[in-house]
C-alpha cells in the first residue's frame, strides 16, 4: 500500500512522505490560483472549481480565500453548496457536503488527527477519517467539525460550536462541545428570527 493509499484508508502514516508532498503541491497550485481571481471572474473560478474537487456540483459557490491541504482534491459537494469567506477544509481524506448546505465564514471542517504517542507523533504520524455533512445543513460562523462526524440533513450548528460527535437530521445543535438544543419543528415554519413571521415577508 502506497502512503498516499495509507492517507486515505484511515490508517497511521507519516505526511512528510516526499512523493506525496509533491502530489500535494500540484492541488495546491489550482487553490492559489482561485484565491487570486477577481471578483467577475466567474467562469475562470467554475472552471478551478471543478479541478480542485473531486466533485462539485451545479450551482455551488465559494467564496475566497478558500483554505484546503489539499485544495478540495477530496472533498465532494453537492449542488447549491455555498462556503463564505475563509472556510478551512483539513481535506486530507474525504469530506462529504450534500446539496443546499451552507458553511459559515472561518468554519473548519477537519478530517485529520495526530497520535496521542509524543514519539510517533514528532515523526510526522498521521490518521485521517472522513467528515459527512447532509443535504441543506447550515454551519454557523466559526464552526469546528472534527474528524469522523456526521452531520444529518436540515440540521442547523450554532456558531462557534465545536462538533465532537455525530448530530442527527433535523435538529439545531450548538456549543463546545456542540450538544442538541432542539429539534425543528413548526415554529420555525412560522417565523424565521425571534417573533417575525415567514408570511410576513414577501417572498416573490
Amino acid at each position: 500500500m502506497t502512503v498516499y493509499e495509507k492517507m486515505r484508508s484511515g490508517q497511521l502514516y507519516f505526511a512528510t512522505d516526499e512523493a506525496l508532498i509533491a502530489k500535494q503541491a500540484q492541488c495546491l497550485e489550482l487553490q492559489y490560483e482561485y484565491n487570486l481571481t477577481r471578483p467577475t471572474e466567474w467562469e475562470r473560478r467554475w472552471e478551478l472549481l471543478t479541478k480542485m474537487f473531486a466533485e462539485v456540483g451545479e450551482g455551488t459557490y465559494i467564496e475566497p480565500p478558500l483554505h484546503a491541504n489539499w485544495a478540495g482534491h477530496h472533498v465532494h459537494l453537492g449542488r447549491d453548496v455555498y462556503f463564505n469567506f475563509n472556510v478551512t477544509l483539513v481535506d486530507d481524506t474525504d469530506i462529504y457536503i450534500g446539496d443546499n448546505t451552507m458553511v459559515g465564514p472561518n468554519c473548519v471542517i477537519a478530517t485529520a488527527g495526530h497520535p496521542i504517542c509524543p514519539e510517533i507523533r514528532a515523526r510526522g504520524g498521521q490518521y485521517n477519517v472522513p467528515v459527512h455533512i447532509g443535504n441543506n445543513c447550515w454551519l454557523g460562523a466559526g464552526v469546528i467539525v472534527l474528524p469522523g462526524v456526521t452531520i444529518g440533513d436540515n440540521t442547523v450548528v450554532g456558531a462557534g460550536s465545536v462538533v465532537t460527535k455525530d448530530l442527527p437530521a433535523n435538529v439545531v445543535a450548538a456549543g463546545n462541545p456542540c450538544r442538541i438544543l432542539r429539534e425543528i419543528g413548526e415554529r420555525d415554519r412560522e417565523f424565521y428570527y425571534k417573533d417575525k413571521k415567514i408570511a410576513d415577508c414577501d417572498l416573490s
